[in-house]
């Protein structure tokens, strides 16, 4: 634990909201973090309007209040212990989603590009494997819950 970071920074560089955010903005929060950044790796993730085959005409999310956040702070503090890396920031959002907006955003700053990537990767990979947010995708058939996190 001695090498995290304050406690204070867990709702800067990690938060579940309803709103939009600026991808420019939370990149500047990581690169501000240190000079010896030389690498940011970025991943966003948006609503697409097909889903295995059927039209989506927008996406809801609902998120295990608390819990949410929780897990987005572990996968931080995992990623800043077990990567060679200077900070990350994760953001999810919730709520109704149009089609073309963003829903995820992780932000990672390093030294070197490689470790940016991987961390990165790593990063959203794991978040879709266990944060308590699901998608229910709205389609002119009817709403579907997705079940699988690709």
């Amino acid at each position: 634990m001695s090498m995290q970071q304050p406690a204070g920074d867990d709702a800067k560089f990690v938060r579940v909201q309803r709103e939009d955010f600026s991808v420019d903005a939370e990149i500047n929060r990581v690169r501000g973090r240190s000079k010896r950044i030389g690498g940011i790796s970025i991943f966003l993730g948006t609503a697409r309007d097909r889903s295995k085959g059927r039209d989506v005409d927008r996406i809801t999310f609902e998120h295990y209040e608390g819990m949410a956040q929780k897990t987005l702070r572990e996968i931080r503090e995992r990623a800043l212990k077990d990567f060679d890396i200077i900070e990350v920031a994760i953001l999810h959002r919730y709520g109704e989603i149009g089609i073309g907006e963003n829903i995820v955003l992780i932000v990672v700053g390093a030294e070197h590009r490689a470790e940016a990537f991987r961390a990165c990767t790593w990063a959203i990979d794991e978040l879709k494997r266990i944060t308590p947010i699901w998608k229910l995708e709205h389609t002119p058939e009817g709403e579907v819950w997705v079940e699988e996190h690709p």
